[in-house]
């Protein structure tokens, strides 16, 4: 049925690379969607849109319409995906562009078949399913993952009357040892979690819904605390907004209150702008490293599969983890660049000198282990693998030429370069949407102790590794935790939480009760 013209799957979509380009390749569907999945997606195809599939309508000075999926954009031209082909209209000539929440796939297909026939489809699809990788480093994809004999423990960190909305964020403030920041993703607010024996108690830090873009994809990311905070109250958000039909992602500058509990409400000063080409991508995290630099976590921008190689290219922030000195100003930036800036004295003089690290899809989430200084990156993958890696000064870890381990596209190859591989890398079969964690360096007698833990977005697996000049030694399944993983969150004293998307929760790692081995 896949086959059959009435329903016209080929047309949108490819397998392993053979078909349409509208919509996602299937070539590992039946590992990502359970068989009721696979119903849902056709009978209610505007239901769930991957990021980046969404259909884009353009509507042009001269009164044209185009729709279809945004595959290719830059500053001149968009390039249109449709079943009627590709169209490449011209930026000058558009008066609009907006993004549907309708699927590009029609509803009632399922209608125009027979039950068996509907049966035979969703088989079929059950079976498109990704092969074992054949490359030289297959340790570091693992085919099969061993649950622990006895899985971890997630415990409620509040009662489920303080419930936050779609939370993305979870970490103590700084100074305090029973009060904790939570973000809500696209409401934009702030809150303290105030741990108290007498009762919990949940306080609005700050309501930053008017500053904040919250599209599908877009909302208030990540905060970090200055490192003399105490001192300065002065912290930083990361988030998307959209000025003069522009959307754009933002690091701000902000301050605390005297008493450290609240926003002061004075106005933001904003640190960095880097445009969004398109919705998705948009990058993760922000956290100052050992050495009191800013660290900043950019996605590609999109569209799918970084056609013009933004993550490769040095003179583009997009791609990238940057690195910022908040604390001084530079050829009159908001910001300094440190000194010992891999390419602040590169021989292109457009190469951007904020870039410290280079060749990232969608650097979600990342942390630096409190006890080595290594920075571990969650990047999100995009047909094929998931990938955690430890990332050096300098680096590239190989997007959109490599997608973990295995070789993707020659377009933006460049002879003499080291693509730097991931630590692990996930077959689809274990997760479509990592979400980078933290080294547990809580109890030392602890058999987690060195233990990398991280999970996935969708499939809602937990995991540790371990790991040898960046080689995966061990890896495990901990858990599978009750709601969609957005976060991780490390206390002052290293122990370990997970933000719940769905479910509005802040859970406890418990790993007392289990062993590491």
């Amino acid at each position: 049925m896949f086959n059959d013209a009435r329903l016209a799957c080929t047309r949108c979509h490819a397998v392993s690379g053979t078909g349409g380009m509208v919509g996602p390749d299937l070539l590992s569907i039946g590992d990502k969607y359970p068989r009721l999945g696979l119903i849902q997606s056709i009978i209610e195809p505007s239901s769930n849109i991957l990021p980046g599939y969404s259909t884009t309508l353009v509507r042009t000075k001269s009164g044209e319409l185009y729709d279809g999926t945004l595959r290719e954009i830059s500053p001149t031209e968009i390039e249109l995906r449709s079943t009627a082909g590709a169209v490449r209209v011209q930026t000058r000539d558009i008066r609009e562009r907006k993004t549907s929440s309708v699927s590009s796939m029609p509803d009632g297909l399922h209608l125009g078949m027979t039950l068996r026939e509907f049966a035979d489809l969703i088989a079929y699809l059950e079976t498109l399913k990704q092969p074992v990788p054949e490359h030289d480093t297959r340790a570091g994809t693992p085919d099969v993952i061993q649950p622990l004999d006895k899985p971890i423990q997630l415990r409620p960190f509040h009662g489920a009357a303080l419930r936050f909305e779609h939370p993305v964020w979870f970490s103590p403030l700084p100074g305090f040892n029973d009060t904790f920041v939570i973000l809500e993703h696209q409401r934009a607010r702030i809150w303290l979690l105030e741990k108290d024996p007498a009762g919990d108690r949940k306080i609005l830090f700050g309501d930053f819904d008017a500053e904040v873009s919250d599209g599908p994809f877009e909302g208030l990311v990540a905060i970090a605390f200055h490192p003399k905070f105490r001192e300065n109250r002065k912290y930083y958000l990361k988030h998307e907004i959209i000025e003069n039909k522009q959307r754009s992602t933002v690091v701000v500058e902000k301050q605390a209150s005297e008493d450290f509990r609240k926003d002061s409400g004075l106005p933001s000063r904003r640190l960095l702008k880097i445009d969004q080409p398109a919705e998705n991508h948009n990058g993760g995290t922000i956290a100052f490293g050992p050495d009191g630099y800013l660290y900043i976590g950019m996605g590609d921008g999109g569209p799918q599969e970084d056609p013009l190689g933004r993550s490769q290219n040095p003179n583009e922030l997009l791609g990238k983890m940057l690195r910022v000195d908040v604390d001084q100003a530079d050829n009159g930036k908001p910001y300094g660049i440190p000194a010992a800036h891999p390419l602040r004295q590169n021989a292109d003089r457009a190469a951007k000198p904020e870039i410290w690290a280079l060749g990232f899809r969608e650097p979600w989430r990342f942390s630096f282990d409190r006890e080595t200084g290594d920075l571990w990156v969650g990047d999100v993958g995009q047909n094929r693998f998931e990938e955690v890696t430890i990332v050096r000064a300098g680096e590239n870890h190989g997007w959109n030429v490599y997608e973990a381990f295995e070789p993707f596209s020659d377009r933006y190859r460049r002879e003499g370069v080291v693509y730097v591989p991931p630590v692990v890398s996930l077959q689809r079969k274990h997760g479509v949407s990592v979400t980078g964690g933290f080294v547990y360096r809580g109890n030392s007698k602890s058999s987690f102790y060195g233990v990398y833990i991280f999970g996935d977005f969708e499939s809602r697996r937990i995991w540790g590794l371990t790991q040898e000049a960046r080689k995966l030694i061990t890896i495990r399944q901990l858990a599978t935790s009750p709601a969609r993983i957005a976060s991780f969150g490390e206390d002052h004293q290293g122990e370990l939480y997970l933000v719940g998307y769905d479910d509005g929760m802040i859970y406890k790692l418990d790993l007392q009760t289990s062993v590491f081995e």
